[in-house]
């Protein structure tokens, strides 16, 4: 017996393969949030290399991320920390390798080194995946948001401190 394909059983077998092809799962861009230790990390961390805060307010979050609660901040006020864009890339081949490209409304900033790791670690334990590519891990978020009310964290709750951004390219 021999099997015949006719044109309209070949059309519906090249359909239901484009479909399986559009269906399958891409690499696309997502909403995410930290809060609590991460994203008080994730702040203290970023004002740290950020150009649009105040020496006053990345002393409190300094203060803050090493566990210093004793400090005096104007009630209703919170610290905001924002970068448009982060890419982290970590080489698994050239291990002496790790940088971190932030840009920021008024700027960009580039880190190597211990600054690049701590900041790529930091993004790990704030939830963003690494993607490898090329002899690289690389992490990368964009429209990062965070926002810490000093006096909430100063309850020792867990409260105080979230951030969201969007992962992925």
């Amino acid at each position: 017996m021999k099997a015949v394909i006719t044109s309209g059983r070949l059309a519906a077998f090249a359909f239901s393969i484009a479909l399986s092809a559009a269906s399958a799962p891409t690499a696309s861009a997502a909403s995410a949030t930290a809060s609590g230790p991460s994203a008080l990390a994730l702040a203290a961390v970023l004002s740290a290399d950020s150009a649009v805060h105040n020496s006053f307010d990345k002393r409190v979050l300094a203060r803050l991320f090493a566990g210093d609660t004793n400090i005096s901040f104007p009630p209703h006020k919170k610290i905001s920390v924002k970068v448009n864009s982060i890419t982290c890339r970590v080489s698994n081949v050239d291990i002496t390798s790790r940088s971190c490209d932030l840009t920021f409304t008024t700027g960009k900033r580039a880190l190597k080194g211990r600054e690049a790791n701590e900041l790529y670690g930091t993004l790990a334990v704030a939830g963003v995946a690494a993607e490898g590519a090329a002899g690289s891990m690389i992490e990368s978020v964009t429209n990062l948001d965070c926002t810490v009310d000093p006096n909430a964290v100063k309850q020792k709750d867990g409260s105080g401190a979230d951030c969201t951004f969007t992962t992925g390219p």
